[in-house]
């Protein structure tokens, strides 16, 4: 059966006539690769957004550890490994078996698509960021003065602390 007969109202309109049927799979025997590389998208966005969500709550507790100290350390070592060996590798196989799905399966035409690729985009970004946030703990200032304030707050914006360094409410 066609895919206009089976989806009709999907095939036109509501997302500017982009298609979700097979039939936008490649033919002649690539089918089964382009299948494995979903699953291996799937997968992989998955363990990358598990890190990305997981990582800004390691940050939380690193600010509430006395700096210096042996819980310190490890929540260093679990951010670095958290970020080297899940979070990085997991979106660079996003981005790559993306890039195949959109290429094989022509979706880079679609305007759905140019939403997903503007978002995954602006979550790279917030990776950037949480990667650049790893440096202040890594030298102990796990702390951002905010100028002209007796408050300052963690660098991932755990709640605020009062100058002397204790929590604040």
């Amino acid at each position: 059966m066609p895919c206009g007969q089976v989806l009709p109202q999907i095939d036109r309109g509501i997302f500017g006539g982009a298609s979700f049927c097979a039939a936008r799979r490649p033919e002649d025997g690539a089918s089964a690769m382009y299948e494995w590389i979903k699953a291996v998208h799937v997968i992989a966005v998955i363990s990358w957004m598990a890190g990305m969500l997981y990582l800004p709550r390691l940050f939380v507790y690193h600010c509430e550890a006395e700096a210096g100290s042996t819980q310190s350390e490890t929540f260093k070592l679990m951010e670095r490994r958290l970020l080297k060996a899940i979070i990085n590798p997991a979106m660079i196989i996003t981005w790559l078996a993306g890039i195949y799905l959109a290429w094989a399966g022509h979706w880079y035409l679609s305007p759905w698509f140019h939403a997903k690729f503007v978002l995954v985009l602006l979550l790279s970004a917030v990776h950037g960021f949480f990667a650049g946030g790893l440096k202040p703990f890594s030298c102990e200032r796990s702390h951002i003065a905010i100028k002209g304030s007796d408050l300052s707050f963690c660098a991932t914006g755990c709640s605020p602390r009062v100058a002397g360094g204790r929590p604040n409410g």
